[in-house]
């Protein structure tokens, strides 16, 4: 989700579920340290509860930039081993860790002494010719002695050699099993399923197995699906804010950072899914696309969007 889940998408897809936790996109240890904290770690109160996701194989980078997202106010640090780019591969980090497992212990051990929020860790099935659940239960067995009480596994292999990342999400057959095993074999780890994911049955199917479920790319598109789930999991009195008030929301929220000098296209991009399945979608999604690259745009334009979505579907 680099480049998708900013501090602006988390905030819109927060007014989805009080409840779901937010993760960021993936961010590189050392640019934490090198970068621009302030650009790269900023979030809203409103995020919570909410996780950095960093990159990296050095375990005293990696223990210096959770503390730093850790005084930012997250409330985890991911530790992402399941990223299958090329250009993460060469700075030998992402999947092609699996490979490495005392070396993801020995981050996990690192980042646990520097923090006190949750350590967790995400990653594949496998990787390439490594794809038995012999490989993954010896990886598991491995962050899990490191202190790691969380993993996140999605439920593809990695195939680092041949195929893109895009390619990554989709080619790979789906192995929801292998994450089942890792419950039966791991039954104090908490453990969450990834891929594939795209409605409440399919989840809830996956609730008999696991503890829980992570979303990506169609919770991105389709925010709708993250209310509908909370219904199905929390009994709570929590309703379903229809796509007039999470417009005002984002109106007072745009007027609020576009005073601070950010683009209205920085918050309207990650809006394109509010009327997903719904006439007028895509009404809404031009009034937008179009609308926010004019000279002189401002958080008016949501309105006119909404107005265009309800009047011609």
């Amino acid at each position: 989700m680099m480049d998708w889940t900013d501090r602006h998408c988390r905030y819109f897809l927060r007014q989805f579920s009080p409840r779901v936790l937010l993760y960021t996109e993936m961010i590189v240890a050392n640019a934490v340290l090198r970068g621009d904290r302030e650009r790269l770690l900023a979030c809203d109160p409103a995020e919570h509860p909410v996780a950095l996701q960093l990159g990296g194989s050095d375990p005293e980078q990696l223990a210096r930039a959770a503390a730093i997202g850790v005084s930012f106010g997250y409330d985890e640090i991911n530790l992402n081993v399941g990223c299958p780019s090329d250009r993460v591969q060469s700075a030998t980090f992402g999947a092609c860790l699996m490979a490495q497992p005392r070396l993801v212990g020995d981050c996990v051990r690192s980042m646990r002494d520097a923090v006190r929020v949750p350590v967790t860790v995400k990653c594949r099935i496998g990787i390439d010719e490594h794809d038995d659940y012999g490989f993954l239960h010896a990886f598991v067995s491995e962050v899990a002695a490191a202190g790691c009480a969380t993993v996140i596994v999605h439920a593809r292999k990695a195939v680092l050699k041949g195929l893109s990342p895009k390619e990554n999400r989709d080619v790979p057959p789906l192995i929801y099993e292998r994450a089942w095993w890792v419950k039966r074999d791991f039954p104090s780890l908490t453990v969450i399923v990834n891929g594939g994911l795209r409605t409440v049955p399919q989840v809830a199917e996956q609730l008999g197995y696991v503890d829980g479920v992570m979303l990506g790319r169609e919770a991105y598109h389709n925010p709708y699906l993250l209310p509908a789930l909370h219904r199905a999991v929390h009994a709570d009195d929590f309703q379903t804010p229809d796509p007039a008030s999470i417009t005002q929301s984002m109106r007072i929220y745009a007027e609020r950072e576009m005073k601070a000098g950010t683009p209205l296209r920085a918050i309207t991009r990650h809006m394109m899914g509010l009327f997903a399945g719904r006439a007028g979608a895509r009404a809404w999604r031009r009034a937008l696309s179009e609308g926010a690259s004019r000279p002189g745009a401002g958080p008016a334009l949501m309105d006119a969007a909404l107005s265009a979505a309800i009047r011609f579907p």
